[in-house]
């Protein structure tokens, strides 16, 4: 085996040894705990008149 082909596998597995971190990772984070929520709120239509709507208080004003 050349010196180009071990290098280039040390490399890959470097690559994939990252890849398996990242991954579990973003699991233990929380990154994959709601996968719905985001993509149905963008569905809510907030214009909604029959939805309670926020009142200004005297310090919003």
């Amino acid at each position: 085996m050349s010196g180009i082909m071990g290098f280039l596998l040390l490399l890959s597995g470097v690559f994939v040894l990252l890849i398996v971190v990242g991954v579990f990772w973003s699991i233990k984070s929380g990154q994959f705990d709601d996968m719905e929520g985001p993509a149905e709120r963008i569905l809510m239509d907030d214009d909604d008149p029959l939805l309670p709507t926020r009142r200004l208080s005297s310090k919003d004003e």
